[in-house]
């Protein structure tokens, strides 16, 4: 499992206390959701090209993400990078 941290400057730390009630709970809320809508993009385009092929689709949600070799954000900026 993965682990991340991030250090805010004091501003951005009161700035956050100010929208948030929690800033833990809501930073941890915003990137679960963000995760959420990858997962579902990941999902749906493995599921699209699966169907496309004509084969089957197994595994939950978690297993698809994981056995996909889309690539990473990163991954495609390099590649962009290289062609540009």
């Amino acid at each position: 499992m993965a682990q991340y941290t991030i250090t805010l400057t004091d501003a951005e730390d009161k700035a956050l206390k100010y929208v948030a009630f929690d800033a833990q709970e809501w930073i941890e809320n915003v990137t679960k959701n963000r995760c959420r809508q990858a997962i579902d993009e990941i999902v749906d385009i493995e599921i699209k090209t699966k169907l496309d092929a004509g084969e089957s689709i197994s595994g939950s949600r978690d297993e698809i993400v994981l056995a996909s070799t889309l690539k990473s954000a990163a991954e495609r900026d390099a590649e962009q990078t290289q062609i540009g």
